[in-house]
């Protein structure tokens, strides 16, 4: 009965639904104003003083009712199937979630988007397409420059790609095999796909020491390649280099002045996550953990390995102590989930300093390897990089298994997080400018038509949360947790979060890019 509720327009009704009397923050950055909202299909139909009646009616008397949040960063795709409700985003009031970050996506892009586009969904779904994913389907994983053919070849599935739907081109040059193309290589796939609309989302090649090129290399593919461009996750790792944002972001600035279209987006917490192979060196995954794994068995290189590994842990990801390294998940031996690699390295009965670390780490690899947590970043840098205009919030988090794993806390918390500690608590942000950088300055972006703002004719992403208790429950210790603060969470007019309680409703939908062939 309450699905055809939402699903159409009761007889005599003005609205499908009408939310009365919340502080309307419209997404724009402006001041808030209080007003009622209606809603009818799946659209925003009026605001303002309303003397209609609805089918549904919500009073948001002292809430904030707000834009659906875009969320531009999620490997969402590991879950969406499994969990489609996707509740660690709906109860943070995400709408939106966009894949193929990294520089990893499904490649050809189409038929995973018509997979999705079939399965009932709570959110909204999108996607780019991955340059490493690209270059994997041409060359393999050879570290090696493509030659004309195989440029042409990689040229070709990203105009594919992008009439399948890609909002754009991720690049993830730390990764393997992105970090084996040359940064003309990337240009040149990058013209194709600003040629059709879309835009550039990089991880930078490197986030520590070399943080400065890495900014420059990203400003470079989008000047040269004419598109957007941005700098997805940013931070700096390593105690060596904190500080360093105040170079990187007049980096940022004077580029914007000379008319390069580039920005920011970020998650609010002092540590990163990715796999254990982050802390190896590039040249050693050549081929794939196969022949990572016959690499480690000779003596030789099996040394050189692990110097840069140790080097890794003092100066980079490692921040300086392998206790600063958490394990995850590893599927292979749950048992070591959320033990630090010092901890793990000393029940291995040797002292855990870095080099024996660096032993424990390779032992952990030849298994499979884990995805692992890394606290290395400095909440001064985080709250610097989170101040600049043209910085958005974006969670580089999944869909997990409740209860399973220790996961990085970002899948469950960010935007509530910068809700309550970053703009409540700290007072870094306004909160009209954080609903800006979680709404309408991605969708603008992304070329997203009719949603990031709450206005007549805008699809209907709506959340109302309070902004008096919004916050993020989920930590390093315990990340299970969801936030809180959030009542109701409409998705194309239907509600997918009612009074604090998941409804039924899957009215998510594919968002297709603005070179989609129809």
């Amino acid at each position: 009965m309450l699905l055809c509720l939402w699903a159409g327009l009761a007889q005599g009704a003005d609205f499908d639904v009408l939310i009365r009397g919340g502080r309307i923050v419209d997404g724009t950055g402006g001041p808030w104003y209080v007003a009622d909202l209606g809603i009818r299909g799946d659209s925003i139909a009026a605001i303002g003083k309303l003397s209609g009646t609805g089918t549904v009616t919500i009073d948001a008397a002292g809430l904030v009712v707000a834009p659906g949040f875009i969320d531009l960063h999620t490997h969402s795709r590991r879950g969406i199937f499994s969990i489609p409700t996707a509740e660690n985003y709906v109860r943070q009031g995400v709408t939106t979630l966009i894949e193929g970050n990294d520089g990893s996506s499904p490649v050809p892009l189409g038929p995973f988007l018509a997979k999705v586009a079939a399965t009932p969904i709570a959110v909204n779904f999108a996607s780019f397409v991955g340059h490493g994913s690209i270059r994997q389907a041409v060359m393999g994983l050879q570290n090696r420059k493509a030659t004309p053919e195989e440029l042409t070849k990689m040229q070709d599935l990203a105009r594919q790609a992008m009439r399948e739907g890609a909002f754009g081109l991720s690049t993830g040059l730390f990764y393997v095999p992105g970090n084996y193309a040359p940064t003309e290589e990337v240009i040149a796939i990058a013209r194709v796909v600003g040629e059709m609309g879309g835009m550039h989302i990089s991880h930078m090649r490197d986030e520590a020491a070399h943080v400065l090129d890495s900014v420059r290399e990203t400003i470079r593919i989008g000047e040269e390649g004419h598109l957007p461009t941005e700098i997805t996750h940013h931070k700096i790792m390593s105690a060596d280099n904190w500080g360093k944002s105040v170079e990187t972001l007049a980096l940022v600035e004077a580029a914007r002045a000379r008319g390069v279209d580039v920005s920011i987006d970020q998650y609010p917490y002092t540590a990163s996550s990715t796999g254990t192979a982050a802390l190896f060196p590039q040249w050693s995954q050549e081929g794939g953990q196969k022949e990572l794994v016959t690499r480690l068995h000779d003596p030789a290189t099996r040394a050189r390995v692990k110097n840069e590994i140790v080097q890794s842990i003092l100066h980079n990801r490692g921040g300086g102590d392998a206790k600063n390294v958490a394990m995850g998940d590893c599927p292979w031996d749950p048992s070591l989930d959320g033990k630090s690699l010092a901890q793990i390295t000393d029940e291995r009965g040797r002292t855990p300093n870095a080099e024996n670390a660096a032993e424990t780490a390779m032992e952990i690899q030849e298994k499979g390897g884990c995805s692992a947590i890394y606290h290395a970043i400095n909440e001064e840098d985080v709250e610097r990089i989170l101040r600049y205009p043209f910085t958005m919030i974006a969670s580089d988090g999944e869909i997990p298994q409740f209860g399973k794993g220790v996961p990085h806390p970002r899948s469950y918390g960010t935007f509530a997080r910068v809700l309550g500690r970053y703009v409540r608590e700290r007072h870094v942000l306004r909160l009209e400018d954080a609903v800006r950088r979680m709404s309408a300055l991605p969708a603008d972006r992304l070329k997203l038509e009719g949603r990031g703002l709450l206005r007549p004719g805008m699809k209907a992403d709506v959340v109302i949360f309070d902004p008096d208790t919004v916050a993020d429950k989920a930590t390093f210790a315990a990340p299970h947790q969801y936030a809180v603060g959030f009542r109701d969470v409409l998705v194309n007019g239907q509600a997918v979060l009612r009074e604090g309680k998941i409804t039924p409703a899957r009215p998510g939908r594919v968002l297709y890019g603005p070179a989609r062939a129809n």
